[in-house]
């Protein structure tokens, strides 16, 4: 494992660059978009914009990769995410910062792509679950880390927008001096929303609802902490810890659906994440501790989501499905991402701050009701038939699909090879 980890340590500093980058540049937008009154709806429209271009670019990227290669569609990309960064700092204009937003989401999409690409084809079979695991943690560690930065100047300034300039700038330098020849990159074509429908609805649904929740937390959560009163420090901890919750439930839920019939799991856990989010108003207000540990509760029920529904459906497919219905499904959870922050925005106009935690926990309690539904119309699939689940963040990022799903098909395929040796064994 640490060999492995260590052969791809250029990649790793270069993700960890652009997830500082992008979690510092996300916070620093709420925050300076209340103190600019721009509006809650109108900062909602804003935030958006990233989830609309993060869309676009993971439908485009894969065919500029094709056509150029992987160096330069990285180049390209973190330098104009690099400008557009301090664009916003020039501009403080609504429009142009939806704009920026639109062109931001685009190219962060293409830097996990590529840079995700290049992960996969540095793993084996034997080290694609560790090298995962460090993934993660440098995903959402740099975007927990990324709040922190706020801290370091006024963010009514330009110096943080230059600072997220240079962070994702920085990043380029690792993978461009890294030792080794560019991998292979095919993307699947994703399998038709219908057919995937059909096969798990409530992994569609699921997935749709987690997206619209997630772009909700991420797009409005510093926007919520602002108009709250917190001061620049607390607006800082406040997401990261929404973040350290997802970071510190992921492992556990995932390894509780795998001994358990995974629907009653996800129903609990998304009952669990509207509980939190209903009863939020109640034990934050002035309170700083008791809406710290909302927000970790909160993050660590509805972050694991996406993973669950990507398991969940897995179980109703065969492995050569699984890549293909991955992008189907990372499609769905985008496409609720940009409406999450345009409609937390509106409630959150027309009732206070509180409407943030509402809105997620109503999102969370409508899955969960139609997790029971589900139950009700078919039957669950055997324990020991299911596939393990893998932890995945969010459609936050692209291309984890085809590294999550190869991890997915090792340990069903090992296995499998388990069962059969043990059927021999009988005999």
């Amino acid at each position: 494992m640490f060999a492995a980890v260590r052969s791809a340590w250029a990649l790793f500093v270069g993700l960890g660059m652009i997830m500082l980058g992008n979690g510092l540049q996300a916070s620093l937008l709420g925050i300076r978009a209340s103190a600019e009154n721009f509006g809650t709806e109108t900062t909602g429209l804003v935030m958006s914009g990233y989830f609309i271009g993060f869309l676009a670019g993971a439908l485009v990227t894969p065919r500029a990769v094709g056509n150029v290669g992987h160096v330069r569609v990285f180049a390209a990309l973190a330098s104009t995410a690099s400008t557009a960064a301090l664009v916003h700092a020039v501009f403080v204009d609504p429009w142009i910062w939806m704009l920026m937003r639109v062109l931001t989401g685009f190219c962060y999409a293409g830097l996990y792509i590529v840079a995700e690409s290049w992960l996969n084809d540095r793993s084996t079979n034997e080290t694609r679950g560790s090298m995962l695991s460090v993934y993660m943690l440098v995903v959402l560690g740099g975007i927990a880390g990324g709040q922190f930065l706020l801290n370091l100047s006024d963010p009514n300034s330009f110096v943080l927008f230059v600072l997220a300039s240079v962070l994702v700038s920085l990043a380029l330098v690792p993978i461009s001096v890294s030792v080794g020849p560019a991998p292979d990159f095919s993307a699947p074509n994703p399998v038709g929303i219908r057919a995937l429908y059909r096969a798990s609805p409530l992994g569609v649904v699921g997935s749709l609802g987690t997206g619209v929740a997630n772009g909700a937390i991420f797009g409005m959560g510093a926007v919520y902490a602002s108009l709250a009163g917190l001061e620049v420090s607390e607006i800082a901890l406040f997401v990261s810890m929404l973040i350290f919750g997802g970071m510190a439930f992921q492992w556990p839920i995932g390894r509780l659906s795998d001994k358990l019939d995974r629907r009653r799991v996800l129903a609990a856990v998304t009952f669990s994440a509207a509980l939190v989010g209903l009863a939020a108003p109640l034990f934050s207000g002035d309170n700083r501790i008791g809406l710290y540990a909302v927000a970790f509760l909160l993050g660590g029920m509805s972050f694991p989501m996406y993973s669950l529904c990507l398991a969940h459906t897995n179980d109703y497919l065969t492995p050569k499905q699984m890549v293909a219905a991955s992008g189907s499904l990372m499609l769905v959870n985008g496409s609720g991402a940009i409406f999450g922050p345009l409609v937390v925005s509106q409630l959150m106009g027309r009732v206070g701050p509180d409407g943030f935690f509402t809105f997620v926990g109503l999102v969370h309690a409508a899955i969960g009701v139609f997790a029971i539904y589900r139950m009700v119309r078919r039957a669950a699939v055997p324990v020991a038939e299911q596939g393990p689940s893998v932890p995945v963040t969010t459609s936050m990022n692209a291309a984890t699909a085809t590294l999550t799903l190869d991890a997915y098909r090792d340990h069903r395929d090992r296995d499998l090879a388990a069962m059969t040796t043990g059927r021999a064994r009988r005999r």
